[in-house]
């Protein structure tokens, strides 16, 4: 990532862009707008005009078989606006039965529809489509998240729905390029795999990227050509379901996609335990994943593949550039409030570049801005709902409490809404709670160390493996600690620098299973293998 900070301190970010000379990688489109003072709140006539665009909300019940119906209970719940804690809308609220109606939808389009038995080619025509519509509503959908999970408006309208319809270009390309492979047996038989679609998936989405997380599971499955039923996270349900209605424009037959808002120990249980569903795809909570491991296990053994916490560290060495550095850390903690399973919440420097980079850092998260996230000069917007906002406070209290010193940060911002402070937290303990579990928030423990071995130790000291960051100009020393971490991704000299075709997944209680890249695709598929015999063959 390469940050610009001459001007008016105008920080932009490229996405995954790199630039000859520069050891950064690029992370979006967008421009952000960092004031040299005390931290901003937009309080004034341009944030309460933001507080207004609020886009009509047009789909709030079930898609099911191809169209919108109220659940069967006939029950809603509501899903609020984190900038002020007020109702956006109501939303029919799916339960054990609508579950099992939209699976039967779901195997009745894999059994007997057309989409596992189109061509390839037919299948990626359709997700170009998809594509299409997505970018020429690009606007609603950025919308939609913002009110909904607090997410920066001009982040979702320039960086995630463009990468979301990129997704499906990718899958596109990738649904006729399916094959097995031709096997030579050592005995008169000939052999041959077919890589065949698994069948009827379950997923079950997160809050922190509603509209991202909806194509990186539905993309590849849909190219593979199975048949879904996908829970969104119950807070932010909006574009789930606007991405439902342009399935259909876009061709999707009916009962290949069906989307049931609920609640996990009801609909999400009930998904996961359907004795009619091949495969469940989640990515949330350590402890939700287990849940979901324990209830396909007691039901037809479907697979499982599951994207969890993470704890992971950034580390710093001395020959590090200590202005990019403090922003990248920033950066990793901050980006969508820190409600990134990836954030870099534990920060790592060694000691030789310690003070001053400790106080770069103060200072660039003094001048953070958060407030309304339709305000373009916003950097952070609201955590997602009450419950988070919450506990993100609490375990700023027993950092406090534990002997941690807050550097800055720590404090609600504004009368309403769920805004909080960075908050930076130095003198770390690995025993504190803020160094070890995952607390979704911008919350940052920065910790010092001397040597590469105490770095290796300190940041293998987790029972996550998710991601983790290295910055040096020293490859040696790059190449030593990216194979010694426990991690699925390593980042060196970047951060966040997702692509569709690199693997994502975690080790260790991160889960298992990757999305992205042609894995999250063949995860879809099942492999059969064929075998005749050979008679009067001249050759094997």
């Amino acid at each position: 990532m390469s940050i610009n900070t001459s001007g008016a301190s105008s920080v932009c970010i490229l996405l995954q862009v790199s630039v000859p000379n520069d050891w950064f990688c690029f992370l979006s489109v967008a421009s952000i707008h960092s004031h040299n003072s005390t931290m901003t709140f937009t309080n004034g006539d341009a944030a309460a005009a933001s507080l207004n665009k609020v886009p009509t909300v047009n789909f709030t019940k079930l898609f099911i078989d191809g169209h919108f119906v109220h659940s069967v209970s006939g029950k809603t719940f509501e899903t609020i606006d984190p900038r002020t804690g007020d109702v956006i809308a109501r939303i029919s609220e799916g339960d054990k039965e609508d579950i099992d109606i939209a699976v039967k939808a779901a195997r009745h389009a894999f059994d007997n529809g057309p989409w596992p038995r189109l061509p390839g080619s037919e299948r990626g025509r359709i997700l170009l489509k998809w594509a299409e519509l997505i970018e020429e509503n690009a606007e609603e959908l950025a919308a939609l998240d913002a009110i909904d999970a607090g997410k920066l408006y001009h982040m979702c309208r320039n960086l995630e729905v463009p990468a979301a319809a990129n997704t499906l270009r990718y899958y596109a390309g990738a649904a006729d390029k399916i094959h097995g492979e031709v096997l030579k047996m050592s005995r008169d038989f000939h052999a041959y795999t077919l890589l065949e679609p698994l069948g009827v998936v379950g997923h079950i989405t997160p809050w922190n990227f509603p509209n991202t997380m909806f194509y990186i599971k539905v993309a590849p499955s849909l190219a593979a050509g199975c048949t879904m039923v996908l829970k969104p996270a119950e807070q932010t349900p909006l574009s789930a379901l606007f991405n439902a209605h342009l399935a259909k424009l876009a061709g999707i037959p009916d009962g290949v996609i069906n989307v049931v808002p609920g609640f996990g120990p009801t609909a999400g249980a009930a998904l996961s335990s359907h004795m009619d569903v091949d495969k469940v795809s989640f990515t949330g909570s350590t402890q939700t994943g287990r849940e979901i491991m324990q209830a396909a296990a007691k039901s037809n053994l479907k697979q499982v593949s599951l994207e969890l916490g993470g704890k992971s560290p950034l580390i710093i060495f001395d020959d590090a550039d200590i202005d990019k550095a403090a922003e990248l850390a920033l950066l990793g903690i901050l980006y969508n409030k820190g409600e990134v399973c990836v954030a870099s919440s534990r920060v790592l420097v060694q000691e030789g570049i310690y003070d001053e980079f400790e106080k770069k850092l103060v200072e660039k998260a003094k001048a953070w801005v958060v407030g309304d996230p339709f305000d373009p000069k916003v950097q952070q917007g609201p955590q997602v709902d009450k419950e988070q906002f919450e506990k993100v406070l609490s375990y700023i209290e027993h950092g406090k409490k534990e002997g941690a010193t807050l550097l800055t940060g720590g404090k609600t911002v504004g009368n309403k809404g769920y805004f909080i402070e960075p908050t930076i937290f130095s003198n770390i303990r690995e025993d504190m709670l803020i160094a070890q579990d995952e607390i979704f928030g911008p919350v940052m423990a920065l910790k010092k160390f001397k040597t590469i071995e105490e770095a290796i130790k300190s940041a293998n000291n987790t029972k996550y493996g998710l991601a983790a960051g290295i910055v040096t100009k020293n490859l040696d020393t790059a190449n030593t600690v990216s194979r010694s971490i426990r991690a699925g991704t390593i980042w060196i000299n970047c951060y966040f620098a997702f692509g569709d075709d690199v693997p994502f997944g975690g080790y260790k209680m991160s889960g298992f299973g990757k999305d992205h890249g042609l894995e999250a695709l063949h995860k879809y598929l099942q492999v059969k293998s064929v075998v005749t015999p050979l008679y009067n063959s001249p050759w094997l």
